[in-house]
């Protein structure tokens, strides 16, 4: 009862926010040299995007231990855990102190995998009920 196209999805977001980790990090230090930014507002966009690794890392584990040993219940506390993921990745897209048109592609991508993966997470729980 497995979701090998979960799974897969489970897989390429790993990677894809390895990419986006890094390109923002990288960003909020451009941003951070380049223009005049705030040193009020730095220290906690850095924070927020160190949680989002944590949470990240946490809601891939979950999900894929989940999906794996087809239990609804990790599979369902990783699918909580996107809610907070999503709220993250729209402070980075909306809220953020300075905004990027590179900002607002990787977040847009990142947001359609978490939808994709949400759904098929959905149908995936329901399978295994």
């Amino acid at each position: 009862l497995s979701s090998v196209p979960l799974q897969f999805l489970f897989y390429v977001n790993g990677i894809y926010y390895i990419f986006y980790f890094v390109a923002t990090l990288a960003m909020i230090i451009y941003k951070s040299q380049v223009f005049s930014y705030p040193d009020d507002f730095l220290a906690p966009d850095l924070a927020l995007l160190f949680i989002m690794a944590i949470l990240e890392v946490l809601r891939l584990y979950l999900g894929s231990m989940g999906n794996l040993t087809e239990e609804e219940a990790p599979l369902g506390l990783s699918l909580v855990i996107t809610v907070g993921s999503v709220i993250l990745s729209v402070y980075f897209l909306v809220w953020q102190t300075y905004i990027l048109k590179a900002d607002v592609i990787i977040n847009a991508v990142l947001l359609f995998t978490y939808g994709l993966e949400s759904v098929l997470k959905v149908i995936a729980i329901a399978a295994f009920v």
